[in-house]
């Protein structure tokens, strides 16, 4: 039975899902946390099949569930939309996914019912947002955009790509004109949301704020927020390098981070 004191695990392809994390930071601070970035095997938006996704995924569910974990979060939208109905089948804990959170912070915020989504080769290729969004809300029209190289440069370091606006400018203006609210569909990139809002002029939404409210009602119906008056402990596990992951995660969420590496 779980038990109040566990911990919240959150996992992403490499750094993306900090900007969730760091979303929970900010309303359960006293949450323990642990992260998990699997950058030795990524990128997991292409290249990857749906079956390999799911054995990845799986696996990290395993991880979670051995360090005592009473709540997953899953902050990649390609493991979200390929391995979600999977894992919630081989694993009893609550596993909260970020597509069904977009769909929804999408839903709230759009005046017209016109939506876009940029993502991964693999999310927008498997439809994983319209699909979720014929079960949620039938009336959103979504038009998914693959911003193949995104995540990748992200990772790597977006201010390094000479040709980073120029590829923003090509996925942006895949937006139809009756869209009036863009979904992050990636948790890479929320890290160059000043960039993409400097191009649009439409609502951007990020389903990380909704991850969080589904998170705290979750645990609060089964009675299993953390109530110690203390901040939480964060600790990070990566299954590639750290010598940029570690400074990058540390600028993005202000404070020095306890990282370990483990095998892929």
């Amino acid at each position: 039975m779980a038990e109040k004191t566990q911990r919240i695990g959150i996992f992403d392809s490499g750094l993306g899902g900090t900007t969730v994390l760091k979303e929970m930071i900010k309303s359960l601070p006293n949450e323990d946390y642990i992260y998990y970035g699997d950058n030795g095997n990524f990128p997991y938006g292409s290249g990857k099949t749906k079956n390999e996704l799911q054995k990845l995924t799986e696996r990290i569910l395993d991880f979670f569930v051995k360090n005592n974990c009473k709540l997953v979060i899953v902050a990649c939208n390609t493991a979200s939309t390929a391995a979600i109905d999977y894992l919630r089948e081989k694993f009893s804990l609550p596993i909260i996914g970020i597509v069904e959170a977009g769909v929804k912070i999408a839903s709230k915020n759009t005046k017209n019912k016109n939506i876009a989504v940029i993502s991964t080769k693999f999310t927008a290729e498997s439809h994983g947002y319209k699909n979720k969004a014929k079960m949620l809300d039938s009336e959103l029209n979504v038009k998914e955009i693959a911003c193949i190289e995104f995540a990748q440069m992200i990772e790597s370091g977006w201010d390094t790509f000479d040709n980073r606006k120029e590829l923003l400018n090509k996925y942006l203006s895949e937006i139809p004109k009756n869209t009036d609210t863009l979904v992050l569909g990636c948790t890479h990139y929320p890290l160059i949301r000043k960039d993409i809002e400097k191009n649009i002029k439409i609502k951007v939404v990020d389903p990380a704020v909704e991850i969080v409210e589904r998170a705290t009602q979750t645990l609060s119906s089964l009675n299993l927020l953390n109530d110690k008056k203390e901040k939480g402990k964060i600790i990070f596990f990566v299954t590639g390098e750290t010598y940029h992951f570690k400074p990058t995660a540390e600028k993005f969420l202000e404070k020095e981070i306890e990282i370990y590496r483990i095998p892929k």
